[in-house]
């Protein structure tokens, strides 16, 4: 293959003040110069979990497909190829097939082993018999359980040594598999919620969640309401279930969140929105926002997203709509939030969480 011998500026684009935070790793590195030791050079190199474009920018050279789990990450990777003078790769979604066959994937390893398991499968699914997989992680981050689900889905799994902290690990002569439906079934309230593999909360509700359902308050004359970092739709459900003629508006940062929310509501009054921020919606839109928000990324925490996130809420709250928060104790939410809003109260609080609610 080529010599990836060119230097590009990639930056975050996540919104973060943590000037320590890199937008790649020493395993993305360790990956791309492996990448040159293969022998032969491939037509259809596909990428996974590449989160700002490191990887997507030095191997833009092999026209690569993109693997894009969320559209913060799309976003990202499209200002990282225009800064650095590129034509945009081809994103795909997960799931979604492939114009050709792929005979080399590239996967960053995800937090979320169920999500390295769909990945796997999505392309033993649309690959030659030559494929080759080669994974990074930072061994810190290493469990056997990582190994454990490659074997399940190739005779050969070899391990690198380690170079600055991090691993790669190389996967060939893939298996015959039966394809698995790569969705959980979670209970909630005696109503089944699906979701796909890798979307947040894989076992059960989250707890936050949970508590914040037991004291949403929902007027009558909340006829207009935002589900904010919506899952599969849990609390979007829940509100419908109360008051079913409300227009409900679903977002989430992550495509399988959305399409797993797809899967447990629709109907006239129920729009789904794929995006990390409120741009798709007008200013006054809503009489309720209701939001458990992410503050983990990865092995990341990052409150400024959801802080970013609070000011477009007052954005698209009517005058005198509110919004309603849940969120573990130990983050300083109300810092923030009592600046934007008229009046900031908590609706509840146990020892872990606390619900507050703000109005415009």
């Amino acid at each position: 293959m080529k010599k990836l011998d060119k230097t590009f500026e990639i930056q975050r684009h996540d919104f973060s003040k943590d000037r320590s935070l890199r937008p790649h790793s020493a395993a993305d590195e360790y990956l791309l110069s492996n990448i040159n030791a293969l022998q032969n050079k491939p037509k259809q190199i596909t990428i996974y979990n590449d989160r700002f474009g490191y990887l997507s920018c030095h191997l833009n050279q092999y026209n690569p497909n993109v693997i894009i789990t969320n559209k913060s990450q799309q976003k990202a990777i499209e200002l990282n190829f225009i800064a650095n003078n590129l034509k945009l790769p081809k994103f795909v979604y997960p799931l979604s097939g492939y114009d050709k066959a792929i005979d080399l994937a590239i996967v960053k390893v995800p937090k979320s082993l169920a999500l390295f398991e769909l990945f796997l499968q999505d392309i033993t699914q649309n690959s030659t018999k030559e494929l080759t997989v080669v994974i990074a992680f930072m061994t810190r981050h290493f469990s056997p359980k990582l190994i454990e689900i490659a074997e399940e889905y190739f005779e050969l799994v070899t391990q690198s040594k380690a170079v600055k902290k991090s691993r790669i690990a190389q996967l060939s002569s893939k298996k015959e598999v039966r394809k698995k439906d790569l969705i959980d079934v979670l209970q909630f309230r005696n109503q089944d919620y699906k979701q796909y593999w890798g979307v947040f909360s894989a076992k059960h509700i989250d707890y936050a969640t949970q508590y914040f359902l037991e004291h949403l308050e929902l007027k009558a004359t909340d006829e207009t309401v935002l589900d904010l970092a919506s899952g599969n739709g849990v609390i979007a459900k829940s509100i419908l279930t109360k008051s079913p003629n409300t227009e409900i508006h679903l977002i989430d940062d992550s495509y399988l969140a959305v399409e797993s929310g797809k899967m447990n509501l629709s109907g006239k009054n129920i729009y789904h929105h794929f995006n990390n921020d409120l741009s798709d919606f007008q200013d006054q839109k809503f009489d309720l926002i209701a939001t458990n928000p992410p503050f983990h990324f990865e092995y990341e925490v990052n409150i400024n997203i959801t802080l970013r996130l609070f000011k477009e809420c007052y954005r698209c709250l009517k005058d005198n709509g509110n919004l309603q928060v849940v969120a573990s104790r130990h983050l300083n939410y109300l810092t923030h939030l009592k600046p934007l809003f008229s009046t900031v109260e908590v609706l509840a609080k146990n020892d872990k969480f606390i619900i507050y609610k703000c109005v415009k």
